[in-house]
């Protein structure tokens, strides 16, 4: 599940997607995979992943963005500016994060709804495809197309929709090239993947994680979520340098079809 996590939280075929279909798929009625404190470690996972990969951008942005509040001013810095931009893209996450987390937690985790999402998450990747120009870079994204895509980012909270899918295509939506639009994804979901695991920590040392912890296959889980977002990270970046999102799209199809069809013969089964 770590390494489930590690790979689909970054590459576009949605994290939370998968560690609802993969359990049932597989028949893992585990109360231990579904908890909290491993929901915790899963998400510190790619947490490291995302800090250790982009650490040098964070070394950059993190100053520049405390000068630009000392100063009062961007100036013509480039870190400043996308400094800032993350910011405005983060907010609409954090305000539907907070008013509809629970909700989209408890009515929307169900392996057929995931199927549909992951259809809606192909045809949003698809129209992206089709219709966005491309051709600028991180440095020609305005603050509107930023909010735009902080927004769409806000809409992955719905499991299947993915993350980094949405927000990819929100980037290619905003004229921003495949690798620029990846780039961006991942810098904006560090602050956001960073707030989603101190929230589900507190709930963990408030005693809601419901099980008992299983300190051993928490690291684990831990570990392999790291090293497999790293090499998503890595291996996206330079996948969409020459390539389209195709490969995504069809896997995200296959995956509903799947689920459709484990889903028809359990029914069959019980009927």
């Amino acid at each position: 599940m770590g390494v489930v996590q590690g790979l689909t939280e970054f590459l576009p075929i949605s994290s939370s997607g998968h560690l609802i279909v993969v359990p049932a798929l597989l028949g893992w009625d585990d109360p231990f995979i579904d908890s909290l404190a491993f929901s915790v470690m899963l998400h510190l996972g790619t947490l490291l992943a995302l800090l250790i990969y982009f650490r040098a951008d964070w070394l950059r942005l993190i100053p520049a963005w405390f000068a630009s509040v000392r100063d009062r001013s961007i100036e013509s810095d480039p870190d400043r500016r996308l400094a800032w931009l993350l910011v405005l893209a983060t907010i609409p996450a954090v305000i539907f994060g907070l008013l509809l987390n629970d909700l989209i937690e408890t009515t929307f985790r169900e392996a057929r709804l995931v199927a549909v999402t992951l259809v809606i998450g192909a045809a949003i990747l698809w129209l992206a495809e089709r219709l966005g120009r491309r051709d600028h870079d991180i440095a020609g994204l305005s603050a509107v197309a930023a909010l735009g895509i902080g927004v769409a980012q806000a809409v992955a909270l719905v499991p299947g929709i993915s993350r980094s899918g949405i927000s990819i295509s929100a980037g290619m939506f905003a004229r921003l090239d495949r690798e620029s639009a990846a780039r961006f994804s991942f810098l904006m979901a560090t602050p956001i993947t960073a707030g989603a695991g101190a929230y589900e920590a507190r709930k963990v040392l408030t005693g809601e994680a419901g099980v008992a912890v299983e300190v051993a296959p928490l690291i684990v889980g831990m570990i392999a979520a790291v090293i497999a977002g790293i090499a998503a990270i890595a291996v996206l970046l330079r996948y969409l340098r020459t390539h389209p999102t195709t490969i995504f799209i069809l896997y995200r199809l296959a995956l509903a079809a799947v689920v459709v069809v484990a889903w028809l013969n359990l029914w069959d089964r019980a009927g």
